[in-house]
């Protein structure tokens, strides 16, 4: 593959059937993250940003990938993740076949969460440092 600039260079460089299927999984995303959220490429995967990175996705060989930018996601969601192949911040699923929106969508609301956890927690360690 050359190296994309763009999202849709990159998703135009992904043979099919895995093209459809992370279009299938983008669009997914796009309902899930907040208004205002961007899309770009990071890494040389195509990624969501809202106040940070929030999740990613790509194709490869054998499997397509979806990236919650956060291993502990993962973990918290093991139960919903059990018929996929996971590692710490990775889970995979085939090129034919997207992961279902809905959990898609459980897998962006929770590392939305998590960040919003963090910030509150970096937020209060400054008010604390001011006193």
């Amino acid at each position: 593959m050359i190296k994309a600039k763009t999202v849709e260079e990159y998703l135009a460089q992904v043979p099919e059937p895995a093209r459809s299927t992370l279009e299938r999984v983008r669009e997914s995303i796009r309902k899930a993250v907040p208004a205002g959220a961007i899309e770009k490429l990071s890494y040389g995967m195509p990624a969501f940003y809202h106040n940070g990175p929030v999740v990613a996705y790509a194709a490869f060989t054998e499997h397509c990938s979806f990236f919650p930018m956060s291993g502990s996601v993962v973990g918290e969601l093991q139960k919903e993740l059990k018929e996929y192949e996971t590692a710490k911040g990775t889970i995979r699923f085939a090129v034919d076949k997207p992961m279902p929106a809905s959990l898609v969508k459980k897998l962006v609301k929770a590392r939305l969460e998590q960040k919003a956890r963090k910030e509150k927690k970096r937020e209060a360690a400054k008010k604390k440092k001011k006193r």
